[in-house]
């Protein structure tokens, strides 16, 4: 299974948080961190030093999306936010932005696998190919 991990986080949240958070959800999916193929987040992001340091941590490319790709998004989102799309233009940041960057890097309409996930200070949430997702 291949996996986006969508981030949205406060400003100053550091790597270690964004990473417990991340590895938190990666459990509940059954998957490691090796099924990553990249994380993403929103444009405004892209100065953070915690998404930055956890990208360098674990060898990932770090995706920050313009808010036009995550806007498209949002009739897929299943926690939309007015008070985040207030602060960030789009209704959500971590499963918008990894639905935006699986769409493209798979080639194929994403589905999220485990949908958005909070830590004091972050949101992740992680998307895959439909096929990959496990059914009963």
């Amino acid at each position: 299974m291949k996996l986006v991990a969508g981030l949205g986080c406060r400003r100053g949240c550091p790597a270690d948080e964004l990473q417990g958070l991340l590895r938190q959800c990666l459990a509940e999916a059954g998957a490691s961190f090796e099924a990553l193929v990249a994380l993403a987040s929103a444009e405004g992001k892209a100065a953070e030093p915690g998404l930055n340091d956890l990208a360098r941590e674990l060898g990932l490319p770090l995706h920050c999306l313009p808010v036009d790709k995550l806007v498209a998004q949002e009739r897929r989102l299943s926690q939309p936010s007015e008070p985040v799309r207030a602060a960030s233009g789009s209704a959500g940041v971590a499963e918008a932005a990894a639905l935006a960057l699986a769409d493209t890097l798979f080639g194929s309409r994403a589905v999220l696998l485990i949908d958005k996930r909070r830590s004091a200070s972050a949101t992740c949430a992680l998307a895959c190919l439909q096929h990959e997702v496990e059914r009963p």
